[in-house]
């Protein structure tokens, strides 16, 4: 029987399908800005819709942290002990310094807010059944698998979205991950290794960050991309694969995790795809 859960509790009607909270957002004595990672990019998206007249707070679905309980429906009890150490959560983020701070400020001002963003990803899964569609504005932490973080992934938000719906949801059995992030998406690949229930399509620059060869072995439609792949080269093959990955297995949810880190000049991803082009695989 699977534990209650505040992240399935019903949401107001008059939200649209899209899951935020202000708490997503890393800052704490600019030690966010060490990495070429953007730890605040998930409001910055907020602003720009509210800027833009697009949406408004009364709309959006306000997310909530996952607790222990919804993590261990993925996570053993020893990973998630492994994250009281802030040396660990400094190897997951990439981010040294993290190593001298007291967890207790790591978890409130690192993990809180990964932990935040999970709970986001998992609402969205329920909400896309129940509204046809669903956006986190946060999450894709697609390196981190049940046992290992990395990559600034410390939590297996896509995973977890899709378990949770395979236990809770009727008529949700089979799942299509489309991951069109410049990287291999290896945290899901291995949590999915030998589950034919989830079928991934991953579309990634073969030459950067993780290069896992064992998680490879899981992704039924592999897109390995050349440094610099352009847009023409890209919308051909992304349009192609997933016109194929959706024929060979009808699923009952898609999950598209979104990397903006295609586009040209993006520091970590090493493709140039323009933005014109980015918004289009949207």
């Amino acid at each position: 029987m699977p534990h209650r859960s505040e992240l399935y509790e019903d949401v107001p009607s008059g939200c649209w399908p899209i899951v935020y909270s202000p708490d997503y957002n890393i800052t704490f004595m600019g030690l966010e800005k060490l990495h070429p990672f953007d730890a605040g990019k998930w409001g910055k998206v907020i602003n720009f819709l509210k800027e833009e007249k697009l949406i408004g707070d009364d709309l959006i679905v306000q997310a909530r942290e996952a607790t222990d309980e919804d993590l261990l429906v993925v996570h053993t009890r020893r990973y998630l002990n492994k994250l009281k150490w802030s040396f660990v959560v400094a190897t997951i983020t990439e981010i040294p310094p993290v190593l001298f701070l007291p967890n207790f400020l790591v978890q409130r001002k690192v993990l809180k807010p990964l932990r935040t963003q999970t709970g986001g990803t998992i609402m969205a899964g329920k909400l896309a059944v129940d509204r046809g569609w669903a956006i986190n504005v946060g999450g894709g932490f697609h390196h981190c698998s049940s046992d290992k973080g990395g990559g600034f992934c410390a939590y297996a938000d896509i995973t977890l979205a899709i378990k949770f719906l395979f236990e809770r949801v009727p008529g949700v059995s089979k799942a299509t991950i489309i991951d069109l992030d410049a990287h291999q998406g290896n945290g899901h690949e291995r949590d999915f290794m030998d589950d034919q229930r989830v079928y991934i399509m991953d579309a990634y620059n073969r030459y950067i960050y993780p290069g896992d060869g064992f998680a490879k072995r899981a992704i039924k439609r592999k897109v390995e991309l050349e440094w610099g792949t352009e847009d023409t080269e890209y919308l051909q093959k992304v349009h192609t694969h997933v016109e194929g990955a959706l024929n060979e297995l009808k699923p009952d949810i898609i999950v598209y995790n979104a990397g903006t880190d295609i586009l040209d000049g993006d520091p970590l991803g090493g493709l140039a795809i323009s933005p014109q082009i980015g918004e289009d695989t949207a």
